[in-house]
């Protein structure tokens, strides 16, 4: 039964991922967050916590999931940086085109909701975004960049690749959004063939 009642909680804290994803912190609601998991409030709260406990429980959960593909995909930046942060991108690409998930990102929508989130739920979002600064940091210095480009093309690509579920709510085109990734992509190959001297 414990394997049963995990498996259950497993699928309750997706589906209020999604929701949170779908709708934003502001506008999902208790009522909202039961039906989407199938559990009344008293069961929310006992089993997956209050609002704040839960949204942060699926933000670790998003950047869990999705951060195991950043790092897949990055893992090969020692031998061929321009091809990591090119995968890198098809990542969330391939999340923006998928059909069952909801447009846009849940990191980048937590961090435009800070100002109306909990300080520690607040503090936490700029956490998780600064877990990817410091995964793409950490993939273009093991390219070949110095400290200085690897750092500034780190906050580049994190805010690109941000912009990108932004601009697909908005309703770009994937051919506007490869467009975008395109020019970060050929800017980091110049960057490399340059030769190594700081800004």
């Amino acid at each position: 039964m414990a394997g049963k009642k995990q498996f259950d909680m497993d699928t309750a804290l997706d589906a209020a991922m999604v929701q949170f994803w779908r709708e934003g912190y502001a506008d999902t609601s208790l009522d909202d967050l039961s039906r989407a998991t199938g559990l009344n409030r008293s069961s929310i709260y006992s089993s997956l916590g209050s609002k704040d406990t839960l949204f942060l429980r699926c933000l670790d959960l998003y950047a869990a999931r999705y951060g195991e593909k950043y790092d897949a995909a990055l893992s090969c930046a020692a031998s061929d940086p321009v091809a990591a942060v090119r995968a890198f991108f098809d990542v969330t690409l391939e999340r923006i085109a998928d059909p069952d998930v909801p447009d846009g990102c849940l990191v980048a929508q937590s961090a435009m909701a800070i100002p109306v989130l909990s300080p520690g739920a607040g503090a936490h979002a700029e956490q998780v975004l600064g877990f990817q600064l410091v995964r793409l940091r950490t993939a273009l210095k093991a390219g070949g960049l110095t400290d200085q480009k690897a750092d500034a093309f780190a906050v580049h690509a994190a805010a690109v690749n941000q912009s990108l579920a932004v601009m697909s709510r908005a309703g770009a085109s994937p051919a506007q959004l490869l467009a975008v990734v395109g020019v970060t992509v050929d800017a980091l190959s110049q960057a490399l063939r340059a030769p190594h001297q700081p800004y």
